[in-house]
């Protein structure tokens, strides 16, 4: 299973989203070559208006559930609504480095 595939199909058919970035960052992590198990996902939808921060990501975890019970270890969320998406100027977040493992810097 490509899990960024899976999340993107899983996301866009639940919420459509206006913006939906899904990133592996499992290359910045002390895992083997091809893990899939570190993502960052980056959701701006209508969908989430109303909604507090929890229940949006109780929202995409559920959708990503097979995922998190399988090659998924860590799954960072950044969701937004339209509005606080343009008030934040639309632009993802950065991820931090990992620290873990045996990549200290």
């Amino acid at each position: 299973m490509q899990v960024k595939d899976f999340l993107e199909t899983a996301i866009t058919d639940a919420i459509a989203p206006s913006y939906l970035e899904v990133v592996d960052e499992s290359f910045m992590h002390n895992v083997p070559d091809g893990a899939q198990s570190h993502f960052k996902v980056t959701v701006v939808s209508e969908a989430f208006e109303g909604q507090r921060l929890i229940g949006r990501h109780r929202q995409i975890n559920a959708l990503a559930a097979p995922a998190l019970e399988g090659p998924v270890h860590a799954l960072a969320l950044h969701t937004y609504t339209p509005e606080e998406w343009v008030k934040r100027g639309g632009e993802p977040l950065s991820s931090p480095k990992c620290l873990g493992g045996s990549k200290h810097d």
